[in-house]
């Protein structure tokens, strides 16, 4: 993969806008008509485990490049009416989870470690109170550096949390001006050895390639810096610039950003750095070390993608609570209000704060299982999905995606055959629009998503 090269006419033919497809259908396809019976039918119907999701809104600063459901507030009273509504939110689903237990469990935001080391302990508390949580489970958070002290990286091993992502972004400070998002080198290196030292199993490191102001030598030496602090994991996501969407954005300049071709020099820079380091590249987006969870599970074709991303547990089998948090259990999307008075009002009249949702058809399914093959594993058995499936012709219930498909064919990014489809590592970076040529909804909602590079 490293030493792939992209020319610009593929650029410019395949830069198109499209899903990431952490569902499918994906989360656009949710809408209003939906029965919140369903909800209590997929979970009554779903296997023995589920992972759980948590957001928190919350920041103390606005960073202008995030498109995360986010309330930026120096108030920290306001978390503490936020924790007694997932109080009450954990409190409607109890009833419904049976005996399920809970295998991996995620804070995401906003800024989870906006939350005071009391607020977090209550937080563990309710969670325990109202979910069997496995012992063995995998508790993580998502810790922005500038509010998290070490007495607070202390009090989450304490309280029972294995695995931690910082948010890093990138450690050039033009580009950390440019984003409003100044963070230290040293408090990283400092906080990544004292999880270290305290024994959390798994450290995760963000990047994002595509911000004001990268040149492809500062963020080599970021990417460096980087690898010097050893992570476990590391994500390298592409910044989604959508600024009619997200009013933060327009505070970047667009004569800032890189055009598609420089943005995708500095992935392929990244991705030559991190795998010549040893990282074994996961996915689109994720790199670990061979030993770790992640990348066993995709040696071992048990890779999942789900909202949270890359994941060793059930795509089909998660929980979300809290403001804009999307569920997907057995073949059920649903997801709450994003608006956070609708929903408070919402659970204030015990009552889920479910906004919208989408239940899928067979046909759903199908199409879901065939697309997550290609972006965990690039490769898709046909035999397999059709005996799974009973699909007498695959080729002939796909028909119209073949000749979507035969552009990418032409310029070598997939390869077909009688029993298998194979994206190449030239078509690694299209995986997303080549996983559209399946999706029956893109036609939709097209404009809404980011560009694939």
């Amino acid at each position: 993969m490293q030493s792939i090269q992209w020319d610009a006419a593929l650029i410019a033919k395949y830069n198109i806008n499209g899903p990431r497809y952490t569902s499918y259908p994906t989360a656009l396809a949710l809408n209003t008509a939906f029965p919140q019976a369903a909800l209590f039918q997929a979970l009554a119907s779903s296997g023995p485990e589920l992972s759980l999701y948590l957001h928190i809104p919350f920041c103390h600063k606005l960073c202008y490049y995030c498109g995360c459901n986010k309330v930026v507030t120096r108030h920290q009273h306001k978390a503490d009416a936020y924790l007694d509504a997932l109080a009450a939110e954990m409190a409607l689903y109890r009833p419904h989870l049976q005996q399920k237990v809970i295998n991996q469990l995620h804070l995401g935001g906003g800024t989870p470690t906006f939350l005071t080391e009391a607020q977090l302990s209550r937080l563990m508390a309710l969670l325990h109170q109202h979910f069997m949580i496995l012992p063995a489970a995998g508790i993580s958070i998502e810790i922005d550096p500038r509010s998290c002290s070490d007495d607070k990286l202390r009090h989450l091993k304490q309280l029972g949390f294995n695995r931690v992502s910082f948010g890093v972004q990138d450690l050039d400070e033009k580009v950390q001006i440019a984003i409003n998002r100044v963070q230290d080198t040293e408090l990283i290196r400092h906080q990544v050895a004292l999880c270290r030292e305290l024994g959390f199993s798994s450290v995760n490191l963000d990047l994002i390639y595509g911000l004001p102001y990268q040149q492809p030598a500062s963020f080599a030496e970021t990417v460096a810096e980087i690898i010097r602090l050893d992570p476990d994991r590391i994500s390298l996501f592409s910044y989604a610039h959508l600024p009619e969407r997200f009013a933060a954005q327009r505070k970047i300049p667009d004569c800032s950003l890189p055009d598609a071709p420089a943005k995708l020099a500095l992935m392929q820079l990244a991705i030559t750095q991190l795998v010549a380091a040893g990282y074994q590249f996961i996915g689109m987006d994720h790199f670990a070390k061979p030993d770790d969870a992640l990348a066993k599970a995709q040696q071992a074709g048990k890779l999942q993608r789900n909202f949270q991303g890359y994941t060793t547990a059930g795509q089909d089998a998660l929980l979300g609570l809290g403001v804009s948090s999307i569920s997907q259990v057995n073949g059920v999307l649903w997801q709450n209000s994003k608006d956070l008075p609708a929903y408070y009002a919402a659970i204030n009249q015990q009552q889920l704060a479910v906004e919208r949702g989408f239940v899928l058809s067979a046909d759903d399914r199908l199409r879901a299982a065939l697309i997550s093959q290609l972006i965990c594993h690039f490769e898709l058995d046909i035999i397999a999905l059709s005996q799974q499936w009973q699909l007498q012709s695959f080729w002939q219930y796909f028909d119209s995606a073949l000749s979507l498909l035969k552009p990418f064919m032409e310029d070598g990014l997939v390869e077909v055959y009688a029993e298998q489809i194979r994206v190449t590592d030239a078509g690694r970076l299209w995986v997303r629009s080549i996983c559209a040529c399946f999706d029956a909804y893109l036609q939709q909602g097209q404009q809404r998503y980011s560009k694939v590079v």
